[in-house]
């Protein structure tokens, strides 16, 4: 294994599903799993492709009750290529001897590449060498070239190539008593040369798929039969040809993927077939991706030493592969696990939060197009808000086409093998979310004319959400909201309660504050006539700004103990688990709800957090915002008080999502910088390593990924942004000596950051943009284009959160 290639030198069937996770290709548009091209779904292999924002809805009966759920859709797999010889089985790579086998993902160059020899059960030996690439030049087309070399053996060959859209959304066991069946048939074709074809058709949002499919031949011995079959939802050609020994055949298969979303196109069929007929071979495409691919990793290289920048790579390779470039055009948000598998059905979760820090610093148009994807379903968050009871706007856990709840009322634990109520579309903290992505945006790129235009708009209404959620106590002079759950998501009831949902969560109530305080500030940002304007298509009166002002300063926050800050009202009175036991009783209690559940009990009886919630504050605001915003609220909060929350939360985490260890990783980083470092490392292998419990098979995990990519971007860098200023305070952890790494920022492009154990050095690109203002332990520097600033970096003896 380089730093640039992810390798597997033997074929194992238990962690296959793992690898096509890992394996896949894709440009943002597209995406196919790293699935072998002679495999079907098999309980082994998952081929599966998937297009950006391609969702559809079907019904489901699910213990009497009738379940609507929409999916991200598997769409017609356009990988099939498979081959025999004369009086042969069709190639399985389980059923023949495997004397080689060489699987590598190339990151740098965005190829995927497999070499087998075998033998099969005729005795004849044979090598398959097979390049894959799905184009970031173009993001319509993809290919395969496979090169078979008969080694001992001459004769008669037979190649099959084909569109198969008979599969189905299969690929996650715990949905298998859904449906998933959302292709229906159109029409399959063939030009009598080369260019086979088929449109599908999904089931209730009526999308229109076509893929056609260009299949050429090279090295052939004599004549070439080919046979055209159509069955339904799938087109195959069968060739017939004679191979030499020592004389490779190679076959070519282009293909093209349009759909009736598209842009500039009258019928995703014509489309497809077209762009087939104009793409260039494999050398000519492949050309053309890598010069793309050298581009984005000008712009997003990040550089470590030591042992963590093959994964490294790897996580950036597959955030630029899910949200690259050719996004920009599209209506899509921030698929939680990717393209990569159907695992959380495609849908649009938080994750964004974790995902937007790389994506704000490094492709800012990228962040802005996510960003209009929650602009274009403001008005179904209004009426959300509005159906429940509230103003403003209530955006939902689990977002999909049109921006409705998605998120199911049922869920199977498959401990206990029951179906059970599902609250969780009661963590409104998704709007939070949004909230901050757009701060954050415009941080990083000063872009007044989106905050003017959306961004502000997007901010009152969520502001003015949370202001209505919130209700007086006049006992107690406070704002409160109740009945949410936080991020933890372990907890969505009182023990014994009627209603769902929890009280007073920490992470919830104070980042409302947060947020109306920052659309405050966008409203004042504002041009004059623009703010006006604002004021009045919303109805914003003055007494509801007022009421924004006093929200903002009087939302409670519950403290237990020595002044810790409470998860949640009542945290502190739940019971204490006896850890040791149940760590004695199973190998995994990551999901304690399940095992719980199981047992009879429940997890909301005790002080378990399956994620940083509380923590969640530390991570996405500095010390320095943190004691302000609650100052502001009328707490004051010491070093000690972070201190003990810290310490009292870390032994009561089971840390059952990938994104707990990045936010741990974070919060210890200014106070343990070995512990940071460790829960760095956990997060870092949490999609390679194929531990008990993985769900990578079933999709990555997108937020995790960009958490550990961010880790080393902005927190072991010290970077902040905040008036106007790019503020930076390295401190490594001993066991990284060197970090090195590319951002955007207020128009600059490359400006390049260089931190090792002592120094640390900022340096801009001869650009015409304006020059920025930077800052390390309170000194200001104005940085010009062409210009670079260097300072020591101080030891300590003892480290301090900062």
């Amino acid at each position: 294994m380089t730093p640039w290639s992810w390798t597997y030198d033997t074929f194992d069937p238990a962690a296959e599903g793992l690898r096509e996770a890992l394996c896949t290709l894709a440009n943002g548009y597209l995406a196919t799993r790293g699935a072998a091209p002679e495999s079907r779904a098999d309980g082994v292999h998952y081929p599966g492709t998937y297009l950006a924002g391609c969702y559809d809805r079907l019904d489901s009966e699910v213990a009497g009750r009738t379940v609507s759920n929409e999916d991200l859709v598997n769409v017609p797999n356009w990988l099939p290529l498979t081959f025999r010889a004369q009086d042969g089985e069709w190639f399985d790579a389980s059923r023949v001897d495997l004397l080689d086998y060489h699987q590598e993902l190339d990151t740098r160059h965005g190829a995927l590449n497999r070499r087998l020899r075998f033998r099969d059960q005729a005795g004849r030996t044979s090598v398959i060498t097979e390049r894959r690439l799905v184009s970031m030049d173009d993001p319509h087309l993809a290919v395969l070239q496979t090169a078979i070399l008969p080694e001992d053996w001459s004769g008669r060959l037979w190649v099959r190539a084909a569109l198969d859209g008979q599969v189905t959304n299969g690929g996650v066991e715990r949905y298998h008593g859904l449906r998933g069946d959302h292709l229906r048939p159109g029409t399959e074709g063939y030009d009598g040369q080369d260019i086979l074809w088929l449109q599908v058709e999904t089931a209730t949002s009526r999308i229109r798929i076509a893929e056609a499919a260009r299949v050429r031949i090279s090295g052939a011995s004599g004549p070439i039969r080919r046979t055209f079959e159509r069955t339904d939802r799938c087109a195959s050609l069968e060739i017939e040809l004679d191979v030499r020994a020592g004389v490779p055949l190679v076959v070519e298969k282009t293909i093209a993927v349009y759909t009736s979303m598209d842009r500039a196109i009258s019928e995703s069929l014509p489309a497809a077939l077209a762009a087939v007929q104009r793409a260039g071979r494999f050398d000519q495409l492949h050309a053309r991706h890598v010069v793309a691919w050298d581009r984005l990793w000008r712009t997003c290289r990040i550089s470590v030493d030591g042992e963590a920048q093959p994964t490294l790579n790897l996580y950036v390779f597959h955030l630029l592969q899910t949200l690259s470039e050719h996004i920009v055009d599209l209506d899509v948000g921030v698929p939680a696990r990717g393209l990569h598998g159907e695992a959380y059905r495609g849908h649009v979760f938080w994750d964004e939060l974790f995902v937007f820090p790389f994506l704000t610093l490094r492709l800012p148009d990228v962040a802005r197009a996510l960003l209009m994807y929650r602009w274009r379903r403001l008005p179904q968050a209004r009426w959300a808000a509005r159906s429940a009871g509230y103003r403003g706007a209530m955006y939902p856990w689990q977002s999909g086409s049109d921006g409705r709840d998605e998120t199911q009322r049922l869920h199977l634990n498959p401990r206990s093998g029951r179906w059970l109520p599902d609250h969780s579309h009661l963590q409104r903290h998704v709007g939070i979310a949004v909230a901050y992505d757009i701060w954050q945006y415009y941080q990083a790129t000063g872009d007044l004319a989106f905050l003017s235009a959306y961004g502000a708009e997007m901010l009152v209404e969520i502001a003015r959400f949370w202001s209505s959620l919130a209700t007086y106590n006049d006992a107690l002079g406070r704002y409160e909201i109740r009945g949410v759950m936080g991020p933890d998501e372990y907890h969505d009831s009182y023990p014994g309660a009627s209603r769902p949902g929890i009280d007073n969560n920490a992470y919830t109530n104070v980042m409302a504050a947060w947020v109306i305080r920052r659309a405050l500030d966008a409203l004042e940002m504002l041009p004059e006539y623009r703010r006006t304007e604002l004021r009045e298509r919303l109805g914003l009166r003055p007494e509801e700004r007022e009421r924004f002002e006093n929200v903002s300063r009087r939302m409670r926050v519950a403290f237990h103990g020595t002044g810790i800050l409470s998860q949640f009202e009542g945290y502190d009175e739940l019971a204490e688990l006896d850890w040791a036991a149940y760590r004695r009783r199973y190998a995994d209690i990551r999901r304690l709800d399940r095992i719980l559940e199981a047992e009879g009990d429940s997890i909301n009886r005790y002080q378990v957090s399956k994620q940083a919630d509380a923590l969640m504050l530390f991570f996405l605001l500095s010390k320095d915002e943190l004691t302000e915003t609650l100052a502001r609220l009328g707490y004051t909060v010491s070093t000690d008080t972070i201190l003990r929350t810290i310490e009292y939360y870390l032994p009561r985490t089971s840390h059952g999502s990938s994104l707990s260890a990045v936010v741990h990783a974070w919060v210890l980083a200014r106070t343990d910088r070995h512990t940071s470092w460790q829960f760095f490392l956990q997060a870092l292998r949490s999609d390679v390593a194929d531990v008990p419990g993985s769900t990578t098979s079933e999709g990555i995990h997108l937020g995790a990924m960009a958490g550990c990519v961010d880790l080393l971007q902005r927190c072991y860098t010290g970077i902040e942004m905040r008036a106007d200023v790019l503020a930076l305070n390295p401190r490594l952890p001993r066991e990284l000596g060197e970090l090195e790494l590319a951002l955007r920022y207020r128009g600059h492009w490359g400006i390049t950051v260089h931190c090792t154990q002592d120094r640390l050095r900022i340096g801009l690109r001869h650009a015409e943009a304006a020059p920025i203002a930077v800052a390390f332990d309170g000194q200001a520097r104005t940085l010009h284009p062409g210009e670079a600033w260097q300072v020591g970096l101080p030891r300590r003896s003892g480290e301090q959160i900062q």
